[in-house]
């Protein structure tokens, strides 16, 4: 996008916002819209699994150069995020994640204003209707969950390391390494059950499913339960910039 183009984007009341989403197989960003939309095409680079902190903020730093002009920072990191330092970072391969803080580091190395969360966090405020109990769960490296009520972000719980089943949490059954392992038939029926447990748990209204792995559901979903693009990841950062 070019000076020009931000320039007008800025004059129409709009602000730009680099979405980034930090997985555990893929480090992606786009340049999102004040409506959510993409402005740009996604690069994407393999995460470095186990490098140190600094080296993923100089990793990002590097890939999201050449996108061009943007307000405002908004990140999707795999694990518990509060005030942008991170709590937990289990698949991320390293312990000194454990208090790090991302916004302030990201903010320095990009001279933006930046927020951080958890990334099924994230990815949910992409979808929801707005209406009632809703929950997203990701299927990815690992296994992600958020919940909202009426259009509100609820506290970041981790159901994921929450025993499921056969004494073993949702992200021991559901991982992507579980799917390798245990073959697709298996893994589907895995998720199934976890659908079901997690209505009995929440009662939610509407349940969405994101991640990579949605698209290797293979069985009818029930009427409250759809699939979302994998790009909601990055499209829903726009809305922490909301309110």
């Amino acid at each position: 996008m070019g000076d020009a183009e931000h320039a007008a984007v800025e004059k129409s009341g709009g602000q730009l916002t680099l979405a980034i989403d930090i997985g555990g197989t893929g480090l992606k960003a786009s340049i999102i819209d004040a409506a959510a939309q993409m402005r740009t095409d996604r690069v994407r680079v393999p995460t470095p699994v186990g490098a140190a902190p600094q080296k993923i903020v100089e990793t990002l730093a590097a890939l999201v150069a050449p996108l061009g002009a943007y307000d405002r920072v908004s990140v999707g990191f795999p694990g518990v995020v509060r005030g942008g330092r991170i709590l937990t970072a289990v698949n991320m391969g390293n312990d000194a994640w454990k208090g790090f803080d991302l916004a302030a580091a990201l903010s320095t190395a990009l001279g933006k204003p930046v927020r951080v969360a958890n990334d099924a966090d994230i990815q949910g405020l992409a979808a929801i209707a707005g209406k009632g109990l809703e929950m997203v769960i990701t299927l990815g490296t690992g296994f992600g969950t958020g919940l909202y009520l009426d259009g509100r972000l609820g506290p970041h719980l981790e159901l994921a390391h929450h025993q499921f089943r056969h004494g073993e949490t949702y992200e021991q059954q559901l991982s992507n390494a579980a799917r390798k392992q245990v073959g697709s038939a298996r893994w589907n029926r895995r998720v199934k059950k976890a659908i079901d447990s997690l209505r009995r748990l929440t009662y939610f209204d509407h349940l969405y499913i994101g991640g990579g792995n949605a698209k290797r559901i293979d069985f009818p979903l029930d009427p409250d339960v759809t699939t979302i693009s994998n790009e909601a990841g990055l499209t829903g950062g726009v809305a922490l910039w909301r309110g």
